[in-house]
């Protein structure tokens, strides 16, 4: 059961912000009134951004029209599973929604990402992501039953983690604005990382506002940036795989705690049906006790099938294969965002940035270089 779940973490480990911190900006104040008038008569000298000239004679300054940009990105992330169904060795899929509980899931990851960007039009950044990671899995679930009285208990336990490789592939575009130094950016990106043991491609989309102010240093084009913002991530829900059960599932002890969990199955089976013989007819036809002793039969032949697939299936380890299919998200949409930029010059920017609160948590680290196109 286990090894099927720690493919649908992996689908976080590329939503990342991509946002480079460069915009429009309109010059203002009197005593930027020398460089206000120079834009207005100044030749712009590149093909983009589209309007690029028309827009710096009113009086904005312009960044240089294309960059690359390398970055580190480092995330973990809480994920939210259901609609369970698993299989051994291409058989019956059996839904565990009912008897499986994850106490965590989630995903670590370090990615490195290539992003070449072009400003499009003054106010619209266009920019594509390439991108190699291997991200580490961590899962906590348990099997849990039902007794006589609906009291559920544990009866197996799984705690394991596995690594996987990802590459990636991706689209975005940043609408920003610019006045006096302070600027609002809207990052948006559409996502899909090829990760092994997944059927197809694992589609995400990243929204990330912020709100800045970037702070002029002595020499010229040298400056900071500070922002704040939110990071908001939507991951495809659906998800189908196949992977050998060696590759994830901890063989050491396996076999004991599937003996274990059939012993535990018979005992409050036997407690169920104990309890249901021992009422009266009229006792039996109430809907309370009716569904009730549903519930628990249902749960323990689902447990019961379960196991004894499994049990199958560990006979065969070194060449048994798993299929599943579940829904996920992430536990939480939204985090905070902090960040910062170090301009050396109009080419090159080094750039920082954190996420934390709620269940995810993440960094970037970037080296950005541009130049006019």
């Amino acid at each position: 059961m286990k090894c099927n779940i720690l493919i649908a973490a992996t689908l976080l480990l590329f939503s990342m912000p991509i946002f480079g911190q460069v915009y429009t900006e309109k010059i203002v104040g009197e005593k930027n009134q020398e460089l206000k008038d120079s834009l207005k008569v100044e030749k712009y000298p590149y093909a983009l951004p589209i309007w690029g000239e028309k827009v710096a004679q009113k009086g904005y300054k312009l960044p240089y029209s294309a960059g690359l940009s390398v970055n580190y990105f480092w995330q973990d992330s809480e994920i939210v599973i259901s609609d369970l169904n698993v299989g051994f060795n291409n058989g019956p899929m059996f839904n565990l929604d009912e008897i499986v509980r994850f106490d965590k899931s989630s995903v670590e990851a370090g990615a490195i990402t290539i992003r070449p960007d072009i400003w499009l039009l003054p106010f619209l950044n266009v920019y594509g992501i390439f991108g190699k990671a291997n991200p580490t899995t961590k899962i906590n679930a348990g099997i849990w039953i039902p007794d006589a009285d609906n009291n559920w208990s544990q009866i197996a336990s799984f705690s394991t983690k596995a690594n996987f490789s990802a590459t990636t592939f991706g689209l975005g575009l940043t609408p920003t604005i610019g006045i006096g130094g302070g600027w609002l950016a809207l990052d948006m990106n559409m996502s899909w990382s090829d990760v092994s043991a997944l059927d197809k491609p694992a589609f995400s989309y990243i929204f990330g506002p912020r709100l800045g102010k970037t702070f002029k240093l002595h020499k010229p084009d040298r400056n900071i940036a500070l922002w704040v913002g939110g990071f908001r991530v939507h991951i495809s829900g659906d998800t189908k795989g196949n992977i050998n059960l060696s590759d994830v599932l901890q063989l050491d002890g396996a076999q004991e705690k599937v003996d274990n969990g059939f012993e535990k199955v018979a005992e409050n089976q036997t407690k169920v049906d104990n309890w249901w013989d021992s009422l009266t007819p009229a006792q039996q036809a109430n809907p309370v006790n009716t569904a009730k002793h549903n519930t628990a039969n249902r749960a323990l032949e689902s447990a019961g099938n379960f196991l004894t697939t499994l049990d199958g299936a560990l006979s065969t380890a070194g060449s048994s294969t798993v299929q599943y299919s579940l829904q996920k998200k992430p536990k939480d949409m939204w985090n905070f965002i902090i960040g910062s930029q170090f301009q050396y010059s109009k080419h090159i920017m080094f750039r920082v940035e954190a996420g934390f609160l709620g269940t995810r948590t993440q960094a970037l680290a970037g080296l950005q270089y541009r130049f006019g196109l």
